[in-house]
């Protein structure tokens, strides 16, 4: 039998594919798989960088427009975010059937170009108008990153560093967050913080003096007293991501289409020929074995009927576990985790911090989310998932009270009509504030299981479309919760803020202890077995 390149009817018996494996060569220069981890993994940095760096950006878009900035209002702020994480939601359910039907690596390809046009798009908007839909098609590029990456590296990685890879690229994510908390921080700095210069005096202060922008943001008219500042920074602290996005398309032109996404399309010669480019000579890999697993995994699937979204909610047992996948995805972002990703500056702000100084302590918390990332490879790998989801809402759970008590208790005693009172404020109540959310964020990112959960729980025949619908509904939450926070702060004040998010991760944690079930210790074959008795 020849096997061509669209072999798709008669698949090759495995004589016949040791012969073809032996013959073909690889189809370019080889690539470390080191290498190929660390370009693809630029998308998970620009995931983490573009939600990050916004922490840092808001401070200077509430500057008035004559001072740089775009004089957001609360309901704006949250639409600055929300719109990000709706697009987001788009990306990942669209990005995951493009990816499937064009290639993983041209997804990702094409991500680097929107990751591009949408940043430099909200560099050079002139008002929040125009900077919607730019935030909204840099949503696209990071959901779109968020189910492509892990995709192509599952599938180009040999068994024995698959779990590592995958983990790096979480690991990434988080770096990217931390590396657009530093570059917030150096350019705050370099620049002075968020400041003003007066058209003439107010508030006891001269005309032409450089101010802070805490000290005069309550002024009356202020927009129409301000004659220049440094609200433009901003712009500053999102161009940056331009250059991981250039490095990202320049990377990815330089690897291989992924083995599996050709053999799945029945390119048996094209997925030889990708699969020598990124694996070991001398004898680790074998490649003959791998590529026949591919032919078998197609062999299978090509027996199994493929179910609708339609008939997998028709069916009793599968239904359930499309909602548990959703619900995971919903408490995942209702831990709150957001609130301290993108708007951290403004949570210690509101404690008694100026606006420049809870900039740069946002690095504190950048820095315990990197240290929890690492802790939970160990986690995950020594413990059930349901424990270490339980860990996880429980001391999220304890965090976001202690949290709510620090502000109603203390905080609160020190406010005059909405703002800190930073003569009779102790000084340890903002330290307080940040030994708490940097507590929070490590135990929220050691203890996430919630991508792992979703990857394995479903049925081999709706995998596909019923992980892209849990993925769309944790970016669905995500740009809830983005936008009724700074709604819900500036309304209810952040004492009922965090004591609303404080009881509904009690209800999360409820959730992993009846309903969440484990899967650790299974095999996805028999996880599905499992399932369909439990729940039909």
């Amino acid at each position: 039998m020849s096997v061509t390149q669209n072999s798709v009817g008669a698949d090759p018996t495995p004589e016949e594919m040791k012969e073809l494996v032996a013959r073909t060569k690889p189809s370019g220069k080889k690539r470390p798989l080191a290498l190929l981890a660390l370009v693809a993994c630029f998308g998970s940095l620009l995931f983490g960088y573009d939600t990050g760096v916004i922490a840092g950006a808001l401070p200077y878009m509430y500057l008035p427009h004559d001072g740089g900035g775009l004089h957001l209002n609360s309901v704006e702020e949250g639409m600055v975010g929300g719109l990000l994480a709706i697009g987001a939601a788009f990306g990942a359910i669209i990005g995951g059937r493009l990816s499937d039907r064009y290639g993983r690596r041209h997804n990702i390809l094409m991500l680097a170009i929107i990751f591009i046009v949408g940043t430099v798009g909200c560099v050079v908007s002139p008002n929040v108008w125009v900077l919607y839909p730019f935030r909204f098609i840099l949503g696209w590029a990071v959901g779109g990153a968020s189910s492509t990456v892990p995709i192509y590296l599952s599938e180009t990685a040999p068994k024995r560093i698959r779990g590592p890879l995958i983990a790096m690229d979480q690991f990434m994510i988080v770096t990217g967050q931390l590396l657009a908390y530093c570059m917030n921080a150096w350019l705050s700095a370099a620049n002075g913080g968020p400041h003003v210069i007066l058209k003439r005096a107010a508030g006891g202060h001269p005309a032409g003096e450089k101010i802070a922008w805490d000290d005069v943001a309550n002024l009356a008219n202020i927009g129409n007293l301000v004659a220049s500042g440094n609200g433009d920074t901003w712009r500053y602290m999102l161009v940056l991501a331009t250059i991981p996005a250039i490095a990202l398309w320049i990377g990815m032109r330089m690897m291989p289409e992924s083995s599996r996404w050709y053999a799945a399309n029945g390119h048996y010669l094209e997925a030889i020929g990708a699969l020598k480019r990124v694996r070991d000579d001398g004898g680790k890999d074998d490649v003959a074995q791998e590529i026949e697993e591919m032919v078998e995994v197609r062999r299978l699937e090509a027996s199994q009927e493929k179910w609708t979204l339609t008939q997998a909610w028709n069916t009793k047992w599968t239904r359930k576990i499309i909602v548990i996948g959703c619900f995971l995805g919903f408490f995942d972002q209702l831990t709150g985790i957001n609130t301290a990703m993108y708007y951290l500056p403004k949570i210690l702000h509101a404690a008694g911090f100026s606006s420049a100084n809870a900039i740069m302590l946002n690095v504190v918390t950048g820095i315990a989310s990197c240290i929890g990332s690492a802790i939970g490879f160990l986690l995950v790998g020594k413990f059930m998932r349901r424990h270490v989801g339980i860990y996880q809402e429980t001391g999220v759970s304890l965090s976001l009270f202690a949290l709510a008590a620090v502000f109603g208790f203390g905080i609160n005693k020190h406010m005059v009509n909405g703002e800190i009172n930073a003569a009779t404020i102790p000084t340890v109540l903002p330290w307080l504030v940040l030994v708490i959310v940097s507590i929070f964020v490590f135990i929220k990112q050691s203890g996430t299981v919630n991508w792992i959960l979703v990857s394995e729980i479903f049925p081999a025949r709706i995998r596909g479309v019923a992980q892209g619908l849990a993925v769309g509904a944790l970016w669905i939450m995500n740009a809830v919760v983005t936008f009724a926070f700074p709604v819900m702060i500036a309304n209810l004040g952040a004492a009922w803020t965090y004591l609303v998010f404080g009881c509904i991760n009690v209800c999360a944690l409820i959730f992993y202890i009846k309903v969440v079930p484990e899967t650790k210790v299974y095999s996805l074959e028999q996880i599905e077995e499992n399932l369909e008795k439990r729940f039909s």
